[in-house]
């Protein structure tokens, strides 16, 4: 008899290699695009002098001016005795300042309401304070008037 001897062939690990390989690359790249590393992103947008890049909203940096709200320290209601301290100020274009500034204590009022308002739990949400942000520059514009007030810079947001 004769014996035949099968003898498993080795597979190769070259397929497998390339593909981790592909799969680093692949990640990597989107994790450049996705973070905005990319030089490319900020190459497109930029401007020369002669040409028009006016986009809306974006302003100069002569063009705005600061409104600085009075420092808030705000008792949030919860399982335990937690204080807010938070302090803005809000961009507004400079023919503007004045009524905004002489809004100051209904803003302020409006601010105090709302963050009142907010549960505990909802700080702990990642997303918090963009939300927050946006909820109060909202309701400023409502008291304000619409176009007066461009954006709500938030200075400090400490919860203790």
């Amino acid at each position: 008899m004769t014996a035949v001897t099968d003898t498993p062939s080795k597979s190769s690990k070259l397929p497998l290699l390339i593909g981790l390989v592909l799969g680093i690359l692949a990640a990597g790249g989107g994790y450049v695009v996705s973070s905005g590393m990319s030089s490319s992103k900020s190459d497109s947008h930029e401007v020369s002098a002669d040409h028009g890049g006016d986009h809306g909203d974006q302003t100069d940096a002569g063009s705005v001016t600061f409104v600085p709200l009075d420092p808030l320290l705000i008792s949030i209601n919860g399982d335990g005795a937690s204080l807010l301290r938070f302090t803005a100020q809000l961009e507004v274009a400079p023919d503007q300042a004045a009524t905004v500034a002489a809004l100051r204590p209904r803003i302020i009022d409006v601010m105090n309401s709302y963050l009142r308002a907010v549960q505990p739990t909802d700080f702990a949400n990642p997303n918090a304070l963009p939300r927050l942000r946006a909820n109060l520059l909202r309701r400023i514009e409502i008291v304000v008037g619409g176009g007066a007030v461009r954006d709500l810079l938030i200075m400090e947001f400490v919860l203790n």
